[in-house]
């Protein structure tokens, strides 16, 4: 399963380039389109298509095609195969008949956005793309409204400016990035309120598909006495040796409460440290 640029044909791998020249078949979402990188590359390998539309089919001859001695790589259009792109079937497929399934890491849109949202990034929600249909993204939506992860998701140019009013009006006016053409020459990456980038983002005009990065919903404040406040950072401290700085990040993290409260408390009473 090789990752293949998302834009710039520049951000392949030195490990993929050799991969797709030493197969001896690449199996390609869409064979006219991957002709374009492998004819930038010089590679010559035979290809054969797999896309949603016949992935099953086409999955079962390549598995007999490798049973046979051959070796196969898959790359989707863009990015990293089964990422919101077709792959799944093929590699369950061939787990299922005890072939090894080998990852060829690389580019991946949701990643590449994330990198630069500004957002936290240590733990995140990647929902693929919503629901096509008005009522059902909004449901969808619904199920999300208390997530306190940086939420992620793709959408369609024509679909974008219905979801973003629909995100705004069940989620409210968050912040957002929403980025495009990411790695091509025209690449948008713009961030501010939900209502901001709704008079920013070009109507009827826009090409590639969206990442849309959410940030989290806040965590509702906890309503703690100033001794249970002690008591959680006396407790974080006993357990592990944190510093200041992480343990008041953990205290407000879990309860909301206001940064300046918790480092006051924290500095009255953390542990000296032993010095032997």
């Amino acid at each position: 399963m090789v990752a293949t640029p998302i834009g710039n044909l520049e951000d392949i791998t030195l490990r993929a380039l050799r991969i797709l020249k030493e197969v001896d078949l690449i199996a390609a979402e869409d064979t006219r389109h991957s002709r374009i990188l492998l004819s930038a590359y010089h590679i010559k390998t035979p290809l054969i298509s797999l896309h949603e539309h016949n992935e099953k089919e086409r999955s079962a001859i390549i598995v007999s095609r490798i049973e046979q001695g051959m070796k196969v790589a898959y790359i989707s259009d863009a990015g990293t195969p089964c990422i919101s792109d077709p792959g799944y079937h093929l590699v369950n497929f061939a787990r299922e008949n005890k072939i090894r399934v080998i990852p060829v890491p690389g580019p991946s849109a949701l990643i590449a956005a994330l990198s630069v949202c500004g957002f936290p990034a240590d733990s995140f929600s990647f929902c693929g793309f919503l629901p096509p249909k008005e009522n059902k993204r909004r449901r969808f939506l619904e199920t999300i409204r208390d997530e306190e992860k940086t939420v992620i998701f793709y959408e369609s140019p024509s679909r974008i400016m219905d979801t973003l009013k629909d995100v705004y009006d069940v989620l409210g006016d968050r912040q957002i990035v929403v980025a495009r053409e990411l790695t091509k020459v025209f690449e948008e990456i713009r961030r501010g309120r939900i209502s901001d980038i709704l008079l920013q983002v070009p109507v009827g005009k826009a090409k590639g598909e969206f990442t849309v990065i959410l940030q989290g919903a806040s965590p509702a404040p906890v309503s703690l006495t100033d001794d249970q406040i002690r008591e959680k950072l006396l407790h974080l401290w006993a357990e592990s040796p944190l510093s200041l700085r992480d343990a008041v990040a953990d205290v407000v993290r879990q309860t909301g409460l206001p940064r300046k409260k918790i480092y006051d408390m924290a500095v009255k009473i953390r542990p000296v440290p032993h010095r032997d």
